[in-house]
């Protein structure tokens, strides 16, 4: 599904058969101007999608923005001026905020994570753990936040957790059959100890995932392994956690919260009288 597709479903969904509130108001072409601002610090993602929603109701509507995504605000900043028919402006507002408060939320707890990583080289990460059909939007804020994105999907990168493994029969008769097949896709295996690890890189993967690993775990994996193979932290990752994990010296970070445990950022779109 596009962009505007999304767009277009979430307008329908919400307008379905009519505005019956900005209908009785008999605005006619009454035209108005309004405020984006933002009412907490924070970083910008989807000024453009909340651009597109307006256009996708009324091509005539003018935004000019004052921030781009990836950008810091600061709480009380004017984000954006928008002139359009009064009733245009009222019947895209919610869609189009509700996008951009997600977005931003998302973009503001990846850089929180980012900063907490401090000057370790590595690399955050974001998941699969996104909203039904929002994965590219939301994977999207990810990076203009300052994080980079995992896989896109099932089709993109070849992923061994635990549940392969224990249909295969071990790690080693995981990889040998997915390369029978597969030679060209990247191939990651998630393993939980020390033991799985060397099995794991002995049998020639790209990337290993230490998932839910002990500091000292992790550290020895590195000490072994670093150059050998990529080396890949996930769970129990918070903000409290993830600079001892990145002090270690894995290659990536994980983390499914960017994308599920995300606070929306407070934004208000307000009519000037």
């Amino acid at each position: 599904m596009t962009i505007n597709e999304i767009i277009r479903k979430s307008l329908e969904e919400d307008i379905q058969s009519g505005d019956i509130s900005t209908e009785n108001l008999g605005l006619g072409d009454q035209m108005s101007k309004a405020r984006l601002i933002c009412k907490e610090n924070g970083v910008m993602a989807g000024l453009e999608i909340f651009s597109s929603v307006f256009k996708e109701i009324d091509e005539s509507v003018k935004i000019t923005f004052h921030k781009h995504d990836g950008e810091r605000a600061a709480k009380g900043e004017l984000l954006a001026e928008l002139f359009g028919k009064a009733a245009s402006l009222l019947l895209a507002e919610r869609v189009a905020l509700n996008f951009l408060q997600r977005l931003s939320g998302i973009a503001t707890l990846t850089a929180e994570y980012v900063a907490a990583i401090g000057d370790n080289h590595a690399r955050l990460l974001d998941t699969r753990k996104t909203t039904p059909l929002l994965r590219q939007l939301e994977k999207y804020a990810v990076r203009a936040g300052g994080g980079f994105n995992h896989r896109f999907g099932l089709y993109d990168m070849i992923m061994l957790k635990e549940n392969h493994i224990r249909a295969a029969g071990s790690i080693s008769k995981a990889v040998e059959q997915v390369r029978n097949y597969d030679t060209s896709h990247k191939l990651e295996v998630e393993v939980t100890n020390l033991t799985e690890l060397a099995e794991a890189v002995a049998a020639g993967v790209d990337r290993v995932m230490l998932d839910n690993m002990a500091l000292a775990d992790m550290r020895q994996a590195v000490e072994r392994y670093q150059g050998q193979v990529e080396l890949e932290a996930s769970g129990n990752v918070t903000l409290a956690t993830i600079g001892a994990i990145a002090s270690t010296g894995v290659d990536f970070i994980s983390s499914g919260s960017l994308t599920h445990s995300y606070k929306s950022l407070d934004i208000s779109l307000l009519f000037e009288e």
